[in-house]
């Protein structure tokens, strides 16, 4: 994704596109796992057996306000619901099977997670986005990489008929609810050669403009674990399309820029009970955000509603305490610049204290940046080095010990073409 752009010095690179770039921008979402299971703890969806009963679902206080106030709080500006997850249990009105919030309790069968999530996203100005599983369907006993018979195959005709399921699924949720400003494939999905739905033209016809997490037509890539976290140096662009998880290559032909996701219970995407002691503290979640956001990455974290249908109290706090950590350190910089060229200085009000400098790109000529040195005005034509690095991209957060300095230099080492750089910023955290 992204066609190749130049900057006034001609030089060609893979760029985002405008979708894309936004999306960057965003830097910090919230992801929403919440699914039938819940009410059954300790279920394994690919147990096969004594599947949860949709009678069991009756999420009576759930009010998705309330999950964008935490949303809110933490600073996140796009969500992510998972509205069919591995169970099968389908969270809007949908007749593709007996298997959803129809066929339970709740709201007297007429309830609408779904459309519920996508409004309550618009009315706190959080763009909504859906995951939706075609790998897996515990309730139609599909499973990775997307084929029937547990994941078996060897029956064309059942194959044939969740391919027109899940075709006929993504239709509903692309097509009913606006637009989405993101689209999740957990694990992709099973190419149309391999008996796979063929999903492209619904996403072309439904949500054109959309970011797509894996999957075919992806345009964002999984970063290659669940725990917040993406290896440096890393790159937005990477050498091809499919299936490609990992760092990046900053050789790489296509813009393709990475999302960390993490849950904020320690490897608990679905809420169970008595688990709040897993809650990452706040410096450790300040730490995924160094290491994501601050190495050009998209930080995705998990909420988990509880069976009343809401987030629980203590999650809710420390999405608190971590929107007000994040705001604390990064809101305000001591200073800032933009610039371009091999070399770019800022220069502070006075001499004063600082241990974060922020550098970003302005990406919309791609990243050229390859190594870069950090210094700092220390005394009378006194620099200091600071810092070095390799990407830099959209966001690269760098931390150091605290030094009094009058002036910054951002030096680039290596480049292709001449550095564009949309923002110096410097700081003093504590």
């Amino acid at each position: 994704m992204g066609a190749g752009s130049g900057a006034s010095d001609g030089v060609v690179l893979p760029t985002p596109t405008p979708q894309q770039a936004r999306w960057q921008d965003m830097e910090l979402g919230m992801f929403f796992h919440f699914d039938l299971p819940i009410y059954k703890p300790g279920w394994n969806w690919r147990s096969w057996r004594d599947k949860p009963a949709p009678e069991m679902y009756n999420p009576s206080k759930l009010d998705t306000d309330q999950w964008m106030e935490a949303a809110r709080a933490m600073g996140a500006k796009y969500a992510v619901l998972v509205a069919k997850h591995c169970s099968g249990f389908l969270q809007w009105q949908s007749d593709l099977y007996p298997y959803g919030v129809k066929q339970s309790p709740w709201r007297n069968g007429k309830g609408d997670v779904v459309r519920d999530f996508v409004e309550s996203c618009r009315k706190y100005g959080i763009e909504p986005g859906l995951y939706a599983s075609v790998t897996a369907n515990g309730y139609l006993e599909v499973d990775n990489p997307g084929l029937v018979n547990r994941g078996k195959g060897g029956d064309p005709a059942a194959q044939e008929r969740y391919v027109k399921i899940c075709e006929q699924m993504l239709t509903e949720l692309w097509s009913r609810y606006g637009d989405l400003f993101e689209i999740w494939f957990d694990g992709g999905a099973l190419p149309v050669a391999k008996g796979g739905p063929d999903l492209v033209p619904i996403y072309q016809k439904h949500q054109p403009d959309a970011i797509v997490f894996q999957g075919p037509a992806a345009s964002i890539r999984w970063i290659g674990n669940e725990r917040g976290v993406a290896a440096y140096p890393c790159w937005a662009t990477v050498p091809h399309r499919e299936d490609y998880h990992g760092p990046g290559d900053p050789d790489g032909r296509y813009w393709l820029p990475g999302e960390c996701d993490v849950p904020v219970r320690n490897h608990e995407w679905f809420w169970t009970p008595d688990a709040e002691h897993k809650l990452y503290s706040v410096e450790q979640l300040m730490d995924m955000y160094y290491r994501s956001v601050g190495r050009n990455c998209n930080l995705l974290l998990n909420a988990n509603p509880n069976p009343d249908g809401l987030v629980p109290d203590a999650d809710f706090q420390r999405y608190v305490e971590f929107g007000k950590e994040i705001r604390r350190r990064f809101e305000t910089p001591l200073a800032r610049t933009e610039g371009r060229g091999s070399a770019v200085e800022l220069k502070l009000p006075k001499p004063l204290t600082i241990d974060h400098v922020i550098i970003m790109e302005d990406i919309r000529h791609g990243e050229r940046i390859r190594r870069y040195w950090m210094e700092g005005l220390t005394g009378p034509n006194t620099w200091q080095s600071l810092c070095e690095g390799q990407s830099v991209g959209h966001k690269r957060i760098e931390q150091f010990g605290s030094v009094e300095v009058a002036k910054l230099r951002l030096r680039t080492l290596d480049s292709v073409g001449e550095p564009l750089i949309r923002e110096l910023a410097a700081y003093h955290v504590g």
